[in-house]
């Protein structure tokens, strides 16, 4: 069993992400049809199943941020636990 994604931790998407999804996403990128498979983001916000945000199911939902190598960001989507793999740097990292 996928350890839960935490606040900050650090995610790549397991499937494509189309763009309609995206609660913001900067005009460079908007001509892109989707985030690709593998894309890197943080967890900036975590809505616990039975969360109060009308827009979320009675599932956990996961605020995911993507930013460019330079630190801007440049996509915000909500994301379920099965679509995102959380990376570890640290082997002792649990």
């Amino acid at each position: 069993m996928q350890d839960k994604p935490k606040l900050l931790d650090v995610v790549a998407t397991l499937i494509p992400i189309p763009m309609e999804r995206l609660a913001l996403i900067e005009n460079t990128y908007k001509h892109l049809k989707d985030l690709r498979r593998g894309m890197v983001g943080t967890v900036i916000e975590v809505y616990e199943e039975g969360s109060s945000s009308k827009d979320l199911k009675q599932e956990n939902f996961y605020l995911v941020e993507f930013t460019d190598l330079e630190g801007n960001e440049y996509a915000v989507v909500n994301l379920r636990a099965e679509e995102i793999l959380i990376l570890h740097y640290d082997p002792t990292d649990s």
